[in-house]
């Protein structure tokens, strides 16, 4: 059984459109706060506080400097991308349950600090794309799994209270949301192709080529009449098929 892939991987516009929309607003922000001489840090994740809610929405906008926002824009670019042309039923989906769960997680078990940048968002979809294409299956999804890791392998030990700088939390949590997405969502994902015998209406005394084995898996070169030949008429005295010539006269006669 062939599925059409073209039903899940559809080049359009969106695919970079979005990505490269996300990407500039939020440089838009870091623009907006060197422009106006602004300091947007407060409008982070304050864990377990009321007013640092806010920050589930508003911290992937917000980095502290040029360095942090650069190092965030080209994984964040290349990983949306990603998402939204193999992912495409579902992009909208891990993108906006991930933000949100992103943030949850980080504001639940934080430091009190300010935790801002997309770094979350980065290891939420690091993780949602390469446990998905490993329990997906599809060759696609796989092979999109292990590209992922081999190049963005080096982030998972930033999970790690590795540097006091940097918000591990935030990392954490994306990546764990990542993967639970992963394994929750499962409409509208490319499936891997099936043989004939994985199918569920396979018959296997219907099949033609396991005709040819016996009960002990010996091979049976020639298969029993009725099983194989409708038409006694076209076998000989020993069973083979008979091969019957047939000549035509040459026409002597042929006018002049």
């Amino acid at each position: 059984m062939k599925q059409d892939d073209d039903t899940y991987f559809k080049f359009n516009t969106g695919i970079v459109g979005y990505p490269l929309l996300f990407v500039l607003l939020i440089w838009i922000v870091f623009w907006f706060e060197v422009r106006f001489n602004l300091d947007l840090n407060h409008l982070g994740v304050f864990p377990r506080t009321v007013i640092g809610l806010r920050g589930i929405l508003f911290s992937p906008f917000i980095h502290g400097d040029i360095s942090h926002l650069w190092h965030n824009t080209l994984p964040l670019l290349i990983l949306s991308s990603a998402l939204f042309f193999f992912y495409q039923n579902n992009a909208w989906r891990v993108l906006v349950i991930g933000l949100f769960f992103t943030g949850l997680f980080t504001w639940l078990i934080g430091r009190s600090a300010n935790h801002i940048g997309a770094s979350g968002i980065i290891y939420m979809l690091f993780g949602f794309l390469f446990f998905k294409g490993i329990i997906a299956r599809h060759f696609r999804l796989m092979a999109l799994s292990f590209i992922v890791v081999f190049i963005y392998g080096s982030l998972v030990m930033y999970v790690l209270p590795i540097d006091p700088k940097i918000s591990w939390e935030g990392h954490l949590s994306g990546i764990v949301t990542g993967t639970i997405l992963a394994f929750v969502l499962k409409k509208g994902i490319a499936k891997p192709e099936l043989y004939n015998w994985q199918s569920e209406d396979y018959d296997p005394e219907e099949d033609d080529f396991l005709k040819h084995f016996d009960e002990n898996g010996n091979f049976i070169e020639q298969l029993p009449e009725s099983d194989n030949l409708q038409d006694e008429n076209i076998l000989d005295d020993r069973g083979d098929i008979k091969v019957v010539y047939t000549y035509k006269e040459a026409d002597n006669n042929k006018e002049e």
